[in-house]
């Protein structure tokens, strides 16, 4: 299992569960890899200690208006957006430069697809489109594990960003929201013919409440894997902008890759 996707309603925690899954992947001895795949939130390097996101990729193919140009280009000659490959060639880690990848100083490395920026410029359709190239492209090593950070809702499953995933991990707060954008998720992930969906819970702060998410969830047959615990030091952390430590809520995500990597 070396591509990870991270899925969930926006606020619900997504770019932490990120952050801490990292963390404990690279305790644990595995080479990580972090897609900042989510056009419109900006806060990822921060939680992992960069003072700036690196380069965005799509800028290393040629840039956003390039990529609407190739794609316009593409769906008048007649072939399908979802047929539209950006990226024609395997790649590796290795091959990227380093001014579009960052590495910490434990080894957690992260690549940003692209943002929005601007007023006016356009939607977010080419950094979907380069994602699902990239990841389809994309070669890991069998110590080599990547966590990947979509943007919050579903419209990247239109885009067809997971096709190439092995599982999908869906953050779920205590919300009704959430939950139905949780149950979505999970339709549409069967329509790929994504086997591996599983809840992650967030935000928790009694046993009541898992159990009252878990219990939706069952009934809807989405299997809750782990809990994460409403943590002030992550709260605190994510308030002012500071990393988020490796080991905050260690225990409650060594659990979720036990059963992930048994």
């Amino acid at each position: 299992m070396n591509k990870i996707a991270i899925c969930g309603k926006g606020g619900s925690g997504k770019s932490v569960v990120v952050r801490l899954l990292a963390g404990r992947l690279r305790e644990r001895g595995q080479r990580v890899l972090v897609v900042d795949a989510d056009e419109s939130n900006t806060g990822l390097h921060r939680m992992l200690g960069f003072d700036r996101p690196p380069e965005p990729l799509i800028g290393l193919l040629g840039g956003k208006q390039k990529l609407e140009e190739q794609l316009e280009a593409a769906v008048r000659a007649g072939t399908p957006e979802m047929s539209v490959e950006l990226i024609h060639q395997e790649m590796q880690l290795a091959d990227i430069p380093p001014e579009y990848m960052f590495e910490t100083d434990n080894g957690i490395r992260l690549i940003n697809i692209g943002k929005i920026l601007m007023a006016l410029e356009g939607c977010a359709c080419p950094m979907g489109i380069v994602s699902r190239s990239f990841l389809k492209k994309l070669r890991l090593e069998p110590d080599e594990i990547a966590v990947i950070d979509l943007e919050a809702g579903v419209e990247h499953f239109g885009r067809g960003v997971e096709t190439s995933i092995d599982c999908v991990l869906v953050v779920v707060e205590p919300s009704i929201d959430s939950l139905e954008v949780a149950e979505k998720i999970n339709e549409l992930s069967a329509q790929i013919n994504i086997a591996d969906v599983w809840a992650v819970l967030n935000k928790i702060t009694s046993d009541d409440i898992a159990e009252r998410l878990r219990d939706y969830l069952d009934k809807r047959d989405m299997t809750v894997i782990g809990v994460i615990h409403q943590n002030q030091e992550i709260f605190e952390s994510c308030l002012e902008g500071r990393p988020i430590e490796g080991d905050a809520a260690a225990e409650d995500i060594d659990k979720i890759l036990d059963f992930l990597f048994p």
